[in-house]
C-alpha cells in the first residue's frame, strides 16, 4: 500500500483512496480491526453495491469503534474526496455509493451501517416491497422465522418472488422485488398492510401492529408502516454496530428453521459463505422486470384492501 502504518493509499482503477489507522479495534471482541473491515468491503462489494447505486445513503459511524458513541450522518461532509457523488433532497447533500473507492472510503470513515430508502434517485416510487419483522429481543428471533415463512407462503400464492435477509440485529426482513418506477407507494401500502393484518389474524399470540414498544408484550411487530417515502432499510450486506459485528445476511428460503440464530452470520464469516452457498440474492434484479405485481394490487382493490 504505501506510506506509514497509520496511513496508507489504495490504488483502484486510478482512484487513490487514503487508508487511516488500519490497525484501528473496531469489534474488540471479535478482534477485529479496520483492516478486517475494509477487506470485507472489497470481498462484498459486488454484492453490496448493487442495492446502494444511485440511492441517497444515511450512513451510521462509529469513529471509536462499536464500545464507544455513534452518530447519524446524511449530508456529505466537506472534506469528501472529489470522486463521492452525491444527490441533493431536501436540502441535504446525500452520499451515493455507486463505486468500490467510494465504498472503502466510507469504510475508511468508519462507517458500518449503510442504510437506503426504497427508491431510486430520481423517482418517487419503490424498487421494492421490505417487511420488517422485529421481535422484542434476539430470544424470540423464532417469531420472525415463523412470520417471514407466512408471508412466502402468500407470496407463493400470489405468483410473488420474495427474498428474505436478517436484519443484523434480532429480526428478519422480506423483500418483494417490483418493476422499476411501476407502483406508488400507496400501492405497495396496500399490499404491507394485507400482509400484516393476515399474520396478526392468523397468530394474534404470535404477531402485533401496535407501534409503542410497551404495548407489545412479547410479540413480533410487523412494521408495515416503515416502508414508505422517506424511510430507510439496512442493505444487504452491511454490518452493523453491535459487538458481534453482525451482518444483515440475505438467506436462501430453506435455512428458515426455528433454530436459526441471527448469531451465525458475523462480519468474519461472510466470504466464506458466499463461497460456500452463493448468493441468495443473486436474481433480485431480474426478478423485477418478470414480478407481476398489478393482478395482486387488482385484487387488493376488489377487497377494498
Amino acid at each position: 500500500m504505501g506510506k506509514s502504518s497509520q496511513q496508507q493509499e489504495l490504488n483502484i482503477n486510478g482512484v487513490k483512496v487514503a487508508v487511516t489507522s488500519p490497525d484501528k479495534p473496531l469489534w474488540p471482541k471479535k478482534g477485529l480491526k479496520k483492516i478486517h473491515y475494509l477487506e470485507y468491503l472489497t470481498r462484498v462489494a459486488p454484492y453490496l453495491l448493487p442495492f446502494l447505486r444511485n440511492r441517497a445513503l444515511t450512513v451510521i459511524r462509529y469513529p471509536h469503534g462499536v464500545d464507544d458513541e455513534r452518530f447519524y450522518q446524511k449530508n456529505c461532509p466537506d472534506y469528501a474526496p472529489d470522486f463521492i457523488e452525491t444527490v441533493r433532497e431536501d436540502q441535504i447533500d446525500y452520499i451515493v455509493c455507486n463505486t468500490l473507492p467510494s465504498l472503502l472510503w466510507l469504510g475508511n470513515q468508519l462507517a458500518f451501517e449503510l442504510h437506503i430508502p426504497f427508491r431510486k434517485n430520481g423517482t418517487s416510487r419503490p424498487s421494492e416491497i421490505v417487511m420488517d419483522l422485529d421481535p422484542p429481543s434476539r430470544d424470540e428471533f423464532v417469531l420472525s422465522v415463523e412470520a417471514a415463512l407466512l408471508i412466502k407462503e402468500v407470496c407463493d400464492k400470489l405468483k410473488l418472488k420474495a427474498f428474505v435477509k436478517t436484519s443484523g440485529n434480532k429480526g428478519l426482513q422480506v423483500y418483494v422485488p417490483l418493476p422499476e418506477n411501476e407502483y406508488t407507494f400507496d400501492d405497495t401500502r396496500r399490499f404491507t398492510q394485507f400482509l400484516a393484518q393476515f399474520l396478526i389474524t392468523k397468530e394474534p399470540g404470535w404477531f402485533t401492529i401496535e407501534r409503542l414498544k410497551k404495548n407489545r408484550g412479547n410479540k413480533c411487530y410487523i412494521d408495515f408502516i416503515q416502508h414508505a417515502e422517506g424511510k430507510t432499510i439496512i442493505a444487504p450486506y452491511s454490518v452493523r454496530g453491535n459487538e458481534e459485528a453482525l451482518v444483515a445476511t440475505p438467506l436462501w428460503w430453506d435455512e428458515l428453521e426455528r433454530d436459526l440464530r441471527p448469531e451465525a452470520f458475523p462480519l468474519d464469516t461472510i466470504q466464506q459463505r458466499l463461497e460456500k452457498t452463493g448468493d441468495p440474492f443473486a436474481e433480485f434484479e431480474e426478478t423485477k422486470s418478470v414480478q407481476r405485481f398489478d393482478p395482486v394490487l387488482d385484487w387488493l382493490k376488489e377487497q377494498k384492501l
